[in-house]
């Protein structure tokens, strides 16, 4: 390997060499406030083991859902990963797999994004699933253009019980292309059918819902297919791929696309991604689908194989006509997915559904029992609910932590009202811990 000099000299002649005069022009397109302004703290010269021991100490200092009782969501959830997932997807023939350009190279990697996407539309009821996307957030705008483009339309309606997060994914996304976005109103956190009746009208591309919702509540859609296909758009319904143990398959409501962010089967949270976003949809969409598909054949002996199809959508071919910027392969975390669904099979996914739907229900029921707090909504939910408290809410999250429980998630974050939060409870959490959850919530409020 040739000496690779570090001197100012040699810095200097390479700026010059691509054109600017120094370091901070190459950041000129970073907003100010954006930029690190002082120093990291490191000191000089430090060998590999020193800075490894320091970072580590660093590290120490954060709190984790491996060492702390969770009861955060709100689009990412503390599961369960069965210890074959990390072990098979760790393998470095997976690990190290870039896109499946080559088939003929690649068998491995394709038959494991077509059982995945065979996985998907089971597990959605719909007809075809691309090879994985993102995240959940991703999909969503993505099937929103999709409707725009396919419908000739230039309006997404989109229910506000969908989480926040994703809604402004969807507009960004969407900015560029001058669609317009609506939210509909909530009645008592959910979104009624009434509400989209007077928001819709025939420049309509899509309605977007979510179930269960942002708030964890589970809603009735009877109707909503019927009236967006009366405009001749969409119906895109984002889903809780765990939730599909207990409850029907969006298919079976008349959705025309499906998304959701598979994190929950098989993913870490892992500080936020990389995160897993689903896109199916019925067969009408086959070639409008972003991202890739799997297909299998046969070669000429009559062998099965499997290859990419209709990948003239793809960027690396079509690139400014391409219908999505969806190019790397994010098939790892669809392996993951994959392997958690046929580890749990339907019987084993029924049983973490209703582990979360029972282990929610009696938290919430004890948190009645706590002066000063309540469930903001009656309604059915599955995982997640809304906890009302007359006290303040960000304190409370700092006393739990004190006690080693990441208590929920305060509703303020999304610029919503002040003196409430989201509660999660996945199948992790045992009743021990929730009953010391209320215990320690109880304590904490006689001190205000």
């Amino acid at each position: 390997m040739p000496y690779i000099s570090n001197t100012d000299k040699d810095r200097k002649e390479m700026l010059e060499a691509i054109g600017v005069k120094d370091f901070k022009e190459l950041l000129k397109e970073i907003p100010d406030e954006f930029l690190f302004k002082g120093r990291l703290g490191f000191g000089n010269g430090q060998s590999e083991l020193e800075i490894t021991k320091q970072m580590k100490c660093l590290a120490g200092k954060n709190k984790n859902t491996s060492d702390i009782t969770s009861y955060l969501g709100a689009g990412s959830y503390d599961h369960f990963i069965p210890s074959i997932v990390p072990y098979l997807i760790s393998r470095p023939e997976f690990q190290t797999a870039y896109t499946p350009y080559q088939a003929e190279i690649s068998q491995g990697t394709l038959q494991s994004i077509y059982e995945y996407q065979s996985l998907v539309c089971n597990l959605t009821g719909m007809d075809i699933s691309n090879a994985s996307m993102y995240d959940g957030a991703s999909a969503m705008a993505e099937a929103a253009i999709l409707a725009c483009r396919s419908t000739k339309k230039n309006k997404i309606l989109i229910s506000s019980t969908v989480n926040p997060g994703w809604i402004d994914v969807v507009k960004t996304f969407s900015q560029s292309m001058k669609y317009e976005i609506i939210t509909t109103d909530v009645t008592d956190g959910a979104a009624a059918l009434d509400n989209f009746k007077k928001a819709i009208d025939d420049d309509t591309a899509c309605i977007i819902v979510q179930n269960p919702n942002f708030f964890g509540n589970l809603e009735d859609y009877q109707g909503v297919a019927e009236l967006i296909h009366g405009k001749k758009g969409l119906f895109i319904v984002a889903i809780d791929p765990i939730s599909i143990g207990l409850f029907k398959k969006p298919s079976e409501y008349g959705a025309d696309i499906v998304v959701a962010e598979g994190q929950a089967l098989g993913l870490p949270q892992a500080f936020g991604g990389p995160y897993l976003g689903i896109f199916a949809s019925t067969k009408q969409f086959m070639r409008k689908i972003p991202g890739r598909v799997v297909g299998v054949t046969q070669d000429v002996d009559g062998k099965r194989g499997f290859v990419l199809t209709l990948q003239t959508r793809e960027q690396h071919i079509r690139r400014d006509k391409a219908t999505s910027n969806i190019c790397s392969n994010q098939a790892l975390c669809a392996l993951a997915a994959g392997i958690y669904l046929n580890t749990m099979g339907e019987e084993g996914l029924k049983e973490v559904a209703e582990n979360c739907y029972w282990r929610s229900h009696y938290l919430s029921s004890r948190i009645k029992e706590v002066e000063g707090l309540g469930l903001k909504y009656d309604k059915p939910f599955f995982k997640e609910f809304v906890v009302r408290s007359k006290y303040c809410v960000d304190k409370i999250m700092e006393k739990m932590l004190e006690h080693d429980i990441f208590a929920g998630i305060p509703l303020k974050r999304f610029g919503m009202a002040k003196d409430e939060f989201l509660v999660t409870v996945t199948e992790k959490r045992s009743r021990e811990e929730m009953d010391k959850y209320i215990e320690t919530l109880k304590s904490i409020v006689k001190g205000f």
